[in-house]
């Protein structure tokens, strides 16, 4: 799953209204990754390292039917022509295939709880990532959120019975991601961008497929019947569509809409997990996540605050 992470402008006119369109945007973007999980499980008997080598290759042709249809092949060329552009949207891209097959893993695996985690303390681990590589300042407010966060991460380890690593690889290697992003966004549309990821994700999802067809269950692909093929394609195609739209959304709505939208995919899959799969949620674990929504509560509160004394920016797509 990817969903890039906005850099802060200008702050709006207190006049100014939110987008009705933006907001549609952002709503259909957060739901389609919400039941990422189910479409998933939708593509067994695929095991997860061969969809995610599908994914990148049908999310590289979408993209490159994407900028041939509207004619941006120039200004894609001209981020290939600079390296510094070009070796750091490989390493976005090394970091988005880390999380894209873990969320795979995880959500094939009967773990879409943890997953759901994973995206729950992604704020908290940006705002930790934020402390640790910029040195930037928390308000009183933020240390609280992380010091919950932490007590939350130990109690969770207790009811999952072992250190929630899916979650937090998913929850760092998109921050990470995010910070990328953020760094080249004023340079790089979305659409280029991702298309240069996948680019670089190419010799791995060829290495994935050789790997799996040399296994002695080998390639589901074209085996499974026709349904299975056009599932497996439209993984491509989900990938990228949530991004345009999440791009087209970022355009028109303050961050502030951003940050409560967002929490719908992760709540759409912690539901998916625990009364669709009915993964178990012992005492533990909903202690654990109530401390993590008690420290999103916290973090919400703050931006709020922050919004209404004028210092809240508005979100840019990268």
């Amino acid at each position: 799953m990817s969903r890039p992470v906005v850099p802060a402008v200008s702050a709006p006119a207190s006049g100014d209204q939110p987008s009705r369109s933006g907001i549609l945007y952002a709503i259909g973007a957060y739901t389609m990754w919400g039941f990422l999980p189910a479409y998933f499980l939708l593509l067994l008997p695929s095991g997860p390292f061969e969809i995610v080598a599908v994914r990148i290759f049908f999310s590289l042709a979408f993209c490159v039917v994407i900028i041939t249809a509207t004619r941006a092949w120039p200004a894609f060329i001209a981020i290939v022509r600079q390296p510094r552009l070009l070796f750091t949207m490989g390493l976005a891209g090394l970091l988005i295939y880390v999380n894209w097959q873990t969320y795979v893993i995880g959500a094939t695996s009967g773990n879409v709880v943890e997953t759901a985690l994973g995206y729950f303390i992604n704020p908290i681990v940006t705002i930790l990532l934020g402390v640790v590589i910029l040195g930037e300042r928390l308000r009183v407010v933020q240390w609280v959120a992380l010091g919950i966060s932490v007590v939350a991460v130990g109690v969770l380890t207790v009811g999952f019975g072992s250190v929630p690593w899916i979650a937090l690889i998913l929850a760092f290697s998109f921050g990470l991601y995010g910070f990328v992003k953020k760094r080249i966004g004023p340079v790089v549309d979305p659409v280029s961008g991702l298309t240069l990821e996948t680019l670089w994700l190419l010799p791995v999802a060829a290495v994935q497929t050789v790997i799996v067809s040399a296994t002695p269950a080998g390639l589901a692909f074209g085996s499974s019947g026709t349904v299975h093929v056009v599932l497996m394609v439209g993984a491509g195609v989900i990938t990228a569509v949530p991004l345009l739209l999440f791009a087209s959304a970022a355009k028109r709505l303050p961050l502030i809409y951003m940050g409560f939208i967002q929490y719908i995919a992760p709540i759409l899959q912690f539901l998916f997990g625990v009364f669709i799969m009915r993964e178990p949620m012992p005492l533990e674990r909903w202690v654990g996540f109530g401390l993590v929504w008690l420290a999103l509560i916290a973090l919400t509160i703050d931006m709020v605050r922050t919004s209404r004394s004028g210092r809240m920016p508005v979100a840019e797509p990268v």
